[in-house]
């Protein structure tokens, strides 16, 4: 693979000062391009805020089936062994599981859902695949949770996605509340690209995906961001869903309370926006954090390529 053109420098020996993103935000222009399920107001809050909420967006028999898929997954003991389930910095409890359309028949259907295709179609202005997919676990009282990041700065910078032309769909599968560690997103903050410091070692995911240190902004970025934007953190019951842009701020503290704290995350790209060699120089990740595998096919709309069996879950 060749690295194109890098409009994004991070991971830098010396500072570089942020400046404001060379993308667009929403990619469908004009009025009968802009159609479709969000309304003008909605596609105006995404391109400000760089995040929308959307209540009981799924209903709660559908979310109790993804739930109960998710127990499952945390009881397989087979599971447990494979690479793509992280588990916590200090112990072997699951934190995050990878990949989970290709081991799930509902997931793979889920991320074919048409209103969310609909969305991204109308978002991203072009047909898309599931760059990643993955749970975030948060047991009550142990979950830990993610340092501020922006994930583009990560897929960019490890995976070779070259634009911001993608966006993150978090759908709560417990209610998510003030006290379980909600994720946190700054308002505004998309529109901004912050530059980080520090070279990237091979296999860097094995220790990134348990504690980040590499790819988190420096503190008087985040003061500057938190300053013009504030910190918000949705909340709402099982089956509401935060879509949230490539390049927006975010993180979440840790459960401390006795409420587990669950979430589904399905990342869409562009198919227009296809993985290059990673800009820090390393390795590729693996094709479970990273698809890569699509680049023969033409989205979901296509079959996917390289299923790998799936559990009984599902």
């Amino acid at each position: 693979m060749q690295l194109i053109d890098d409009y994004y420098p991070t991971r830098l020996e010396e500072p570089k000062e942020r400046f404001e993103r060379l993308d667009p935000i929403v990619y469908s222009e004009g009025a009968q391009q802009r159609s479709g399920p969000l309304s003008e107001a909605q596609l105006r809050e995404y391109e400000e805020k760089g995040f929308l909420v959307f209540d009981s967006f799924f209903s709660e028999q559908e979310t109790q089936e993804f739930l109960r898929d998710m127990e499952g997954y945390s009881k397989d003991a087979e599971l447990k062994k494979l690479e793509q389930v992280i588990t916590e910095p200090t112990g072997r409890d699951i934190r995050s599981i990878f990949g989970v359309h290709k081991i799930s028949e509902r997931f793979d259907r889920l991320t074919r859902n048409q209103q969310l295709l609909d969305i991204a179609a109308q978002l991203l202005g072009s047909d898309v695949y599931i760059h990643q997919s993955r749970m975030n676990v948060k047991p009550g009282f142990t979950g830990t949770g993610f340092n501020w990041h922006s994930d583009f700065e990560t897929w960019h910078s490890e995976d070779g996605m070259p634009r911001m032309r993608c966006f993150s769909l978090s759908i709560l599968l417990t209610e998510n509340n003030e006290f379980n560690g909600p994720l946190q997103l700054v308002p505004g903050s998309h529109k901004w690209f912050i530059p980080t410091q520090g070279s990237t070692p091979t296999d860097n995911w094995k220790e990134s995906l348990k504690v980040q240190t590499l790819g988190v902004p420096a503190k008087e970025d985040l003061f500057a961001m938190t300053r013009a934007g504030g910190i918000e953190a949705p909340k709402g019951p099982p089956g509401t869903l935060v879509l949230f842009e490539c390049n927006t701020l975010h993180c979440s503290g840790n459960n401390l309370s006795p409420w587990p704290r669950s979430n589904l995350f399905f990342v869409y790209n562009s198919v227009e926006n296809r993985l290059h060699a990673p800009y820090c120089g390393t390795r590729p990740r693996p094709e479970f954090i990273a698809t890569r595998a699509h680049q023969g096919w033409e989205g979901l709309g296509a079959k996917l390529p390289g299923k790998v069996q799936r559990t009984a879950f599902g």
